[in-house]
């Protein structure tokens, strides 16, 4: 199956859907290091340095999904908030994309704050943007008013190309990603397919890791530590940027932590082989600026407008020291395999793995949308299939009209046990 990636990044969504069996046709992607760092892990001939207005689609044929992360400035709880008004917004492609090319599905990704309530009547104009993706708005047509006229379409009577449009606000953490990191991901299921999206349940909970730590201490255990006196006891803890409750155990798995991530790599201090594994000084903790701390899973790795805000991208260390992240490390905590290669300097690193999907979420969505298109694609492969056989067998009763009542009567039980 194939896809087109828009607002490409270096890559961690097309990582993930690589891994998930999709093929990619081609990388839309303005951001010449992002795509130097693409043309090093993926097709250089498929990567297309350049605004996404100026991309030809006609040039693409049967692409099954459009996945991407349109500019999140315009909605960052850290941006300046002018949604639609902001000329970063880069939802009106996203949906232009959908109508050009029509795939089976798309999957796109953005910041918890286009949830907020102020956006709330833009992003349900996206969500309906994306539903009719044929219906542009006019010239100078404002979004206001585009939006009343897609209020107006009634979906059962619409015979045009339409989508199944569903959100969610998923944490990275709760599917294994070492990381807490909050983001909304729509994805849309052309409604001619029958498909039912459900967003994947979560694996990995907080309860489990408490409960690893503070109740049965098997996680100081598998590190082969001591068990840390302040880890002695059951009672809730917290952690700045988390507060337990009481543990639930189960079948979820425990969350990650920063340890877990990055067991068996080397001090950047020392001497090993590892190109973007280089230590930075300079690192300083105070008051909200104290890094990840190593027995949980880290803060959101940001890009930052202006610069890296280093309190996310440092690691604070049982003993309260701190120091920078390297590139390899952030690597790892967004779930890209070691050898991913992000091209730039450490500034320009963080700035590409901060805006990137992690690999394993995009893997667990990737996988759950390749496997229901394929459920439905062989679904309508056997159903042509039978029907090409009554096809053939009616063109040679045609000629002998004996014998064949038998295979009529089958063939037509098949067909409707598979529809």
């Amino acid at each position: 199956m194939k896809s087109l990636e828009l607002f490409s990044g270096t890559g961690g969504l097309a990582k993930g859907l690589e891994l998930a069996g999709f093929q990619h046709a081609a990388f839309v992607e303005f951001n010449k290091h992002a795509c130097n760092s693409l043309r090093k892990n993926f097709d250089p001939e498929t990567v297309f340095f350049g605004d996404v207005r100026d991309f030809d689609f006609s040039k693409l044929s049967n692409i099954d999904l459009v996945a991407g992360g349109p500019p999140c400035q315009p909605f960052s709880l850290g941006g300046l908030h002018k949604a639609s008004e902001d000329n970063r917004d880069m939802f009106p492609y996203a949906a232009k994309a959908v109508s050009l090319c029509k795939p089976k599905a798309f999957l796109f990704e953005n910041v918890k704050g286009l949830l907020r309530q102020s956006f709330r009547p833009y992003f349900t104009y996206v969500l309906l943007r994306l539903s009719f993706p044929d219906l542009y708005a006019a010239e100078n047509e404002s979004w206001q008013h585009h939006f009343s006229r897609l209020q107006q379409i009634d979906w059962e009577s619409y015979s045009g190309t339409k989508y199944r449009v569903k959100f969610a606000l998923l944490n990275s953490a709760d599917y294994g990603v070492p990381q807490v990191r909050e983001r909304v991901f729509i994805v849309g299921m052309k409604s001619d397919l029958n498909i039912g999206w459900e967003f994947p349940k979560t694996t990995h909970s907080s309860d489990q890791l408490y409960l690893n730590q503070f109740i049965n201490h098997s996680y100081w255990q598998k590190h082969q530590l001591k068990v840390p006196q302040r880890y002695i006891g059951s009672g809730p803890i917290h952690c700045e940027q988390f507060n337990f409750g009481l543990p639930m155990p189960g079948a979820k798995l425990p969350w990650q932590t920063v340890r877990d991530a990055l067991e068996g790599v080397p001090d950047p201090q020392t001497n090993h082989a590892l190109p973007d594994h280089i230590f930075r000084s300079g690192a300083r903790s105070y008051a909200g600026h104290t890094g990840s701390f190593i027995d949980l899973p880290a803060k959101t790795i940001k890009a930052g407008a202006h610069g890296v805000p280093g309190g996310e991208n440092m690691i604070r260390f049982e003993d309260g020291s701190i120091r920078y992240l390297t590139v390899h490390e952030g690597k790892l905590l967004q779930t890209f395999d070691s050898d991913f290669v992000v091209t730039g300097g450490w500034g320009e690193g963080f700035r590409q793995i901060g805006n990137a999907v992690p690999t394993k979420l995009a893997e667990i969505l990737g996988t759950e949308i390749h496997n229901l298109l394929c459920k439905s694609e062989n679904r309508t492969y056997s159903l042509n299939q039978k029907f090409a056989h009554l096809r053939a067998f009616n063109s040679v009763r045609h000629n002998n009209r004996t014998g064949h009542h038998d295979f009529v009567v089958e063939a037509h039980e098949q067909i409707t046990e598979i529809g």
